[in-house]
Order: C-alpha cells, then structure tokens, then sequence
C-alpha cells in the first residue's frame, strides 16, 4: 500500500539530485573498472576488444542496479528518489487501468472515486516535486469536478492511500 506523503519540493529535488549524481559515479566507476578487467582478462593486445569493453559496461551496470537494489535503496539518503519512484508507479498502475476506474467513477462506485481522487493527488504532488505545474493548470477543471462530486456523496477528499483493494475492485469496469 502506497501513501502519499507531505514533501518539501526543494528538498525532494536537491536530495534526488544529490542520490542521481552519486548513482551515476558508482556506474561510471564499475562501468570502467569492469571494462578494464575484462579486457585484461580476455582481451588481445592490440585488437579489436570492443566485446570485452562492452562486456565489461554490462556487468558494471548490473552491479550497479544489485548495489542500488541491494544495499543504497534503504539508506536514508535515497530516501527522497525511493518515494518519488513509488509514487511514479502507483500512479502508472492508475494510469494502465484508468479507462475502468473513469468506467467506475461514471457508474458511480465509491473506490472508483476514491482511486480517482488518489490518482490526483498524487499527480499534483509529482507535478509539484518535479517542478512541472504547466501541465497540471490543464487537469484544474478536471480534479476541481471530480472533489465537488465527492463532496456530494460526502466521500471524503483526502485520499491519500492507494488500496489496492480498489484497483481488483474497479477491474469489473472493464
């Protein structure tokens, strides 16, 4: 179950910026260190070992998402990037099944509505830490329609857990 959580934007982009240039060295520094190997290892001297380099890159970059998976994605400094991913993928699970929860929401189901609800929330928060409001003036009408409707069935607006309960729920609006 995912929660949306009250995050400074600018904190959130300084510590993601900070976690990204640090992922990017500890890829770049395996990435080298792998292709040197290899080509030390099983390359020719003076030949093409063009393999041996890229070989060498594969292997760095699988050792990067083992590392990142394995040992940084619960420290404290990948925090912020570890939120805004979770955030990105539970609104892409709304997203790819968006079609039967708008199916839900006109035919009046409740966790349809709530989904609805969630699924703006949090699009306002990932506009907002992204530092991408232009897109959202668009969806104003949209979200400002969809709170009113919920106030009138006295469902409560703040919605910000994703059940995922609701998204089996809203698959009978297929």
């Amino acid at each position: 179950m995912f929660e949306i959580q009250p995050m400074n934007p600018e904190h959130y982009r300084r510590q993601t910026r900070r976690s990204t240039l640090l992922l990017v060295v500890l890829f770049l520094l395996l990435a080298m260190l792998c292709a040197t190997a290899s080509t030390q290892l099983f390359g020719t001297p003076g030949g093409d070992n063009f393999k041996w380099n890229l070989t060498g890159v594969l292997a760095g970059l699988a050792l990067t998402v083992a590392l990142v998976r394995l040992q940084l994605w619960s420290r404290p400094f990948m925090a912020a990037a570890v939120y805004g991913w979770r955030l990105k993928r539970s609104l892409m699970r709304l997203t790819n099944q968006m079609h039967q929860v708008k199916a839900g929401v006109a035919a009046g189901d409740e966790g349809a509505m709530k989904l609805l609800r969630f699924y703006h929330l949090g699009l306002i928060q990932m506009h907002q830490l992204d530092g991408n409001s232009g897109e959202l003036s668009q969806l104003v009408r949209e979200i400002d329609a969809h709170r009113e409707a919920m106030a009138q069935r006295d469902l409560d607006p703040q919605q910000n857990r994703l059940d995922p309960a609701w998204l089996e729920a809203v698959k009978r609006f297929a």
